[in-house]
């Protein structure tokens, strides 16, 4: 028998808090708190009071090495925040993305290194949606160095299995089909591969969509433990009192 023995060496959570939290700012703090992650992925984060009160909240509670990808010019544009116990080493975005804001992308040096690219993938109605997918997929193809993690709101799906009803199309579908033959798997479906779990649910329909994915290289996906999703707030399950989005939380071990 193994005499292998894992323990955990990362917990990322990232989380589309809404509108940059609002007067939910403090309930989310708790809330990351609570989950005690290493590292902080948060979308529609935001330049304006109350997301900044999270960050700083966030920094006096032991996350103090932040990027944020806030505009100064427009304060209430969605962005992005990442947050780790360990120092970040943030790299430009490529000149082909469009809507930057969106595009956070750092080396974590924790013990053992990840690198990790946040995004919050504009909406069809933008007409950025598409190109910034292509854009994804081009880093993702030419990926070098440390193992990387892509996560985030992709505001994407497959087909039948990430929807309640028709959202998704066949470009769409494509793409994350793309993802797994660039050898960046998606972490949730890895370990649930017919599990149909929704992170965001229309407020017309009340239909359920799993838009929020973590994927990974195979030298990650390895190490790579637990991969769940969570809403925000007291009690159990789903809980939009906090955010409409669930988080996604994934544990990475490290072999000893």
């Amino acid at each position: 028998r193994s005499t292998r023995r894992w323990r955990a060496a990362v917990r990322l959570v990232a989380w589309n808090i809404r509108a940059g939290g609002g007067r939910r700012w403090s309930g989310i703090v708790a809330q990351l708190r609570r989950w005690r992650p290493d590292v902080i992925a948060l979308s529609e984060f935001r330049g304006t009071e109350p997301s900044q009160q999270i960050a700083a909240a966030l920094n006096q509670a032991g996350w103090i090495h932040q990027s944020q990808t806030t505009l100064p010019e427009a304060p209430a544009v969605n962005a992005l925040l990442l947050a780790s116990r360990w120092p970040l080493q943030t790299l430009r975005p490529p000149s082909c993305v469009q809507a930057p804001a969106r595009w956070l992308q750092a080396q974590v040096r924790a013990p053992q290194p990840m690198a990790v690219l946040l995004v919050h993938v504009p909406n069809r109605v933008t007409g950025t949606k598409y190109p910034f997918l292509n854009s994804m997929a081009t880093m993702a193809g030419g990926w070098r160095g440390v193992p990387g993690l892509i996560v985030g709101d992709t505001n994407t799906g497959r087909i039948g299995m990430d929807e309640e009803s028709s959202a998704f199309n066949r470009v769409e579908d494509d793409w994350m089909q793309a993802m797994e033959s660039l050898g960046w798997h998606d972490g949730f479906r890895h370990l649930h591969p017919r599990r149909r779990q929704f992170t965001w649910y229309s407020p017309n329909g009340d239909n359920g969509f799993r838009l929020d994915q973590a994927f990974l290289q195979p030298a990650l996906l390895q190490r790579m433990r637990r991969c769940v999703h969570r809403w925000g707030g007291a009690g159990s399950g789903r809980q939009t009192v906090l955010s409409d989005h669930a988080a996604l939380i994934l544990d990475f071990h490290r072999e000893d």
